[in-house]
């Protein structure tokens, strides 16, 4: 199945090839910020902080920041006194990272074959990056090599909600309110679709707990947000 669906816009499929997720990253980099508080409500601010306090950041502590795009998800690590390493496959979202925040260091790199050596971190975290990468379980493996004994893993992913009411309103924006809102606010509208497919393919809190396990992490905890739209996973090397 191409990734190209029209002249102008890119997008994945749930085969998640490393290729097609870069390119439609890059062609939503421009708006990709402001896409996120629109389709978000607002909501992506609160969950960008509480991944920052599950992370717990301190002066001194190496951090590296997975999927980071442009980097709004390290400030935070910055202004608490740790190294963060943004890292991103996308080069359009790294740039547009870099103009914004030319003082971290970003780096190119494939969450399945990181350029760090073996225990180098502190901390770990990716954010709405782990459902995109072809081969989970290598990523979390990859993730657990690179940081250091008893350091600290924090994903923060779309989820299921909870609620069964809820989780078919939620199902029902998905599929007919995303497509239609990023026409009017995102650079790739078509993005959103595979947006959409995506997180409904996703496995749940429960499921990704025993996936994140299976890759040799331990103590592995989750938290609901916002009714379970996303989940925060917690676990140690």
């Amino acid at each position: 199945m191409p990734a190209i669906d029209s002249p102008g816009s890119a997008r994945a499929t749930l085969a998640k090839r490393r290729n097609d997720v870069s390119a439609m990253f890059d062609r939503v980099a421009a708006r990709y910020d402001l896409a996120n508080d629109v389709l978000s409500l607002g909501q992506d601010r609160a969950w960008r902080q509480l991944v920052v306090e599950a992370v717990a950041p301190q002066a001194g502590q190496l951090i590296l920041d997975l999927a980071a795009g442009t980097g709004t998800s390290s400030e935070p690590f910055a202004a608490a006194g740790a190294t963060v390493i943004p890292t991103d496959l996308s080069m359009g979202m790294l740039r547009v990272g870099k103009e914004r925040l030319p003082e971290l260091s970003f780096v190119a790199a494939d969450a399945l074959s990181l350029p760090y050596a073996d225990n180098s971190f502190d901390a770990v975290t990716i954010s709405f990056g782990l459902r995109n990468v072809e081969d989970t379980v290598a990523a979390l493996t990859e993730m657990r090599r690179v940081t250091r004994p008893g350091g600290i893993l924090v994903v923060c992913e779309f989820s299921t909600p909870t609620w069964k009411p809820f989780r078919m309103l939620y199902a029902n924006y998905l599929v007919a309110a995303i497509p239609k809102i990023a026409a009017a606010v995102s650079s790739n509208p078509a993005a959103y679709e595979y947006l959409a497919e995506s997180i409904q393919a996703w496995p749940d809190q429960a499921a990704l707990a025993a996936v994140i396990q299976a890759a040799g992490w331990q103590r592995v905890e989750w938290r609901n947000l916002s009714g379970g739209i996303v989940a925060l996973h917690r676990a140690r090397a």
